[in-house]
């Protein structure tokens, strides 16, 4: 692949913003001390206007732009959000919070209260089901697990109406969304129903939108890799996986102890091994503090430029944010 036409251009972080209701409200992007000729190819992208259109989004820099350059951003429909403004919540998510007030840090991903017997149960039949539709089990065998749980049945097919299928028809049974959307499809949105908003979980809107944006990035970079379909399903899988220990809060190799994986998988997800454990790395890379140096690198090592990363991480935040508001409760 070429390389990039901008070699000052950072790679991208994406930072997602809490309300007080503990539920995605704004996404803060940040690109380190560029300069603002560094900035162009990203402000003047087209998914960046149409995230920005679709929530509150915010350029976090070392260095404020000045007045010319906010221009554009004003323009695109980002806006400015000083740290001040924040509260930041690494571990804790903060008692009180201004009703105007995004909170910021990775409070979602820290290990879970004890989870109540429901709610375990049904992350381990949404779990039990990944597993059952990769085994290409009967039908049968597949719709007697989702009747033992109204409310992920109801979750899956009301995000399988109105993601999957566009409104073009109703499905109102899951016999017609295998049929339809075929058994690969109907993995993704149980994989997507394994993070799915709960109630009795106050992480699970949060790390639900962290974990979309982790796996569509996936899939996407193994895309701009030149990757097929099924690697690109596989690395979507990945990006999934990998944050299953945050979920159940238990370590991931406890975890997958539990789940029949391809060996790329478990090497990608347990050790980083092969090229989905090198996507996998610059991934996880892409959502952690940092200067991007080495995040640079390794995106030259995949043959992905800096620029194309950038504007597929928007496309998946995109995605991510259209999966969480239609798997919303």
């Amino acid at each position: 692949m070429s390389t990039d036409a901008a070699p000052s251009t950072a790679p991208l972080r994406l930072e997602w913003l809490a309300n007080p209701q503990r539920r995605p409200a704004g996404l803060r992007l940040h690109i380190g001390e560029q300069p603002p000729e560094a900035w162009a190819t990203l402000l003047t992208d087209p998914a960046l206007r149409e995230l920005c259109a679709a929530l509150p989004c915010a350029l976090a820099t070392a260095s404020p732009p000045d007045d010319a350059t906010l221009a554009e951003p004003t323009a695109t429909g980002l806006i400015a959000l000083p740290d001040a403004q924040l509260q930041h919540a690494p571990v804790d998510f903060p008692a009180q919070v201004a009703a105007n007030q995004w909170v910021s840090g990775a409070w979602y991903q820290q290990p879970p209260a004890k989870p109540a017997a429901a709610q375990a149960a049904s992350r381990a039949r949404a779990l039990q089901l990944v597993q059952l539709v990769s085994a290409d089990a009967d039908t049968h065998e597949i719709e007697a697990v989702l009747r033992q749980d109204a409310t992920l049945s109801y979750h899956l097919l009301r995000v399988v109406n109105s993601v999957a299928l566009g409104g073009r028809r109703e499905i109102t049974s899951f016999a017609q969304a295998i049929l339809l959307l075929g058994r690969q499809q109907l993995r993704r949105w149980l994989h997507l129903m394994l993070f799915a908003a709960r109630d009795d979980d106050p992480r699970s809107a949060m790390l639900g939108a962290h974990v979309t944006l982790r796996a569509r990035s996936m899939e996407l970079l193994a895309e701009a890799c030149g990757l097929d379909r099924a690697a690109q399903d596989l690395a979507f899988m990945a990006g999934m996986f990998s944050l299953l220990g945050t979920l159940f809060g238990q370590p991931l190799p406890q975890v997958l102890a539990t789940v029949t994986l391809p060996d790329d998988l478990r090497r990608a997800l347990l050790q980083r091994e092969g090229v989905l454990g090198q996507q996998l790395g610059v991934v996880e890379a892409a959502e952690a503090p940092g200067d991007g140096a080495q995040l640079s690198t390794d995106l030259a090592t995949l043959g992905v430029p800096t620029v194309s990363f950038n504007r597929l991480r928007l496309q998946a935040a995109l995605w991510a944010l259209q999966m969480t508001q239609a798997s919303a409760p």
